[in-house]
């Protein structure tokens, strides 16, 4: 905690401080949960919540992390009325993450009837890293905080699907014409005009590049940096695993409205199989053991921190 002083007297962006972890552990609270139902899933959670908490406390013992305040929330949506901060992991449910606070901030009335652009592009939700210091860390200890992951070579899997095997006017241009340029040997002229056609083998070369030709991407960053869950202490772990009922039961637990359900529809290119464990393996198939070793060692920390199994 700042003293009043400190607070007033530093502007957010010059704020860095060192922080020892984690925060102390605080119970869930669960009078707004109506019914019995909710057992399986509350012991889940509670297990992830001292599982997560204890990973941290061994990880964090060792060193002092310092960490830039507005970095560490930028990832993390705010919705007000009910008090709920929400971080984003791109391809874990984010799109119908989003949907759902917009209806709970009152901005739609069905989650049903939001478009993919209007979700991400609309600009309707804050960010935390949007208010004042005293803002954030008000938010920050008062408010519910939640993070839902998934299996990090599904994620990964995942976003390569969706952003380099269907037409995209930004990841390909961007992307998939530097990732062509600097790991295809012989490529043809048409490939590095449109940066059409990258192969999971040369996204991954460029994954595991020290020297990447382009930079990172929310949507294949590790949780660790992304959302902080050492830094931050989340009071709910959803994983897309049990995505559902890990969400309407949270939606209880904030006393959202009862007719308001997580919805079930994927969000784009719906016709396409989902990403499963045996999806991945076709595409974990076109790598070396060594590039696979390499890849896992890359998400070893959300391995570790969500009690994933290695593959």
């Amino acid at each position: 905690q700042l003293s009043d002083q400190q607070k007033r007297s530093e502007s957010p962006l010059s704020h860095f401080r060192g922080v020892y972890l984690p925060p102390a552990l605080h119970p869930l609270n669960k009078t707004l949960v109506k019914g019995g139902k909710w057992k399986d899933v509350d012991s889940a959670q509670e297990k992830r919540r001292s599982f997560l908490h204890d990973f941290c406390k061994k990880y964090n013992s060792r060193k002092k992390l310092r960490t830039h305040l507005m970095h560490l929330v930028s990832r993390i949506y705010v919705e007000d009325r009910h008090k709920v901060l929400y971080c984003e992991v791109p391809k874990a449910g984010c799109s119908n993450w989003k949907r759902v606070l917009m209806v709970l901030n009152g901005l739609a009335t069905s989650a049903h009837n939001i478009s993919h652009d209007d979700v991400h592009y609309g600009k309707h939700l804050r960010r935390l890293d949007s208010y004042d210091l005293k803002g954030i860390y008000t938010r920050l200890n008062t408010y519910t905080k939640t993070i839902f992951v998934r299996d990090p070579m599904e994620r990964l899997v995942s976003a390569f699907r969706d952003k380099f095997e269907h037409p995209n006017s930004y990841y390909h241009p961007v992307f998939g014409k530097a990732i062509i340029k600097k790991y295809r040997h012989n490529a043809n002229e048409e490939s590095l005009k449109t940066g059409s056609g990258v192969k999971f083998k040369e996204f991954i070369q460029y994954l595991l590049d020290s020297h990447r030709p382009v930079g990172m991407d929310i949507h294949w960053e590790q949780v660790s940096k992304l959302c902080y869950p050492c830094l931050i202490n989340y009071d709910f772990i959803g994983k897309f695993e049990t995505l559902e009922e890990d969400a309407n039961y949270f939606l209880q637990l904030v006393g959202a409205p009862a007719e308001l359900k997580f919805p079930k529809f994927k969000d784009r290119h719906s016709s396409d199989e989902r990403t499963s464990a045996e999806v991945v393996r076709q595409y974990l198939k076109e790598l070396s053991k060594e590039e696979r070793q390499l890849t896992y060692d890359f998400y070893y920390l959300d391995y570790l921190m969500f009690n994933y199994t290695s593959p």
